[in-house]
């Protein structure tokens, strides 16, 4: 593992402490890291989601109206839309 210097504000700071003394983590290291996985893994979905949002607006119009756009999805839903 790396070793890194960090320094923080004193808000931060306290913060970090006070997960530590909850015994929800073990250290602030432990609080670090599960912070920047789960930062990771929130812009993954968030790039994700941008490449699903950029392919249907290449995909241009729809032809079908609001109203068989609405049956179609409660099709694929499951009737539960």
């Amino acid at each position: 593992m790396s070793r890194q210097s960090v320094t923080f504000t004193p808000p931060n700071d306290d913060w970090l402490k006070a997960q530590v003394d909850s015994q929800e983590y073990s250290t602030k290291s432990d609080v670090v890291n599960d912070l920047i996985r789960k930062a990771r893994k929130e812009q993954g979905e968030l790039d994700l989601l941008r490449a699903k949002l950029i392919r249907a607006e290449q995909s241009g119009f729809s032809g079908r109206s609001p109203e068989k756009i609405r049956q179609d999805t409660k099709k694929r839903l499951g009737g539960n839309a």
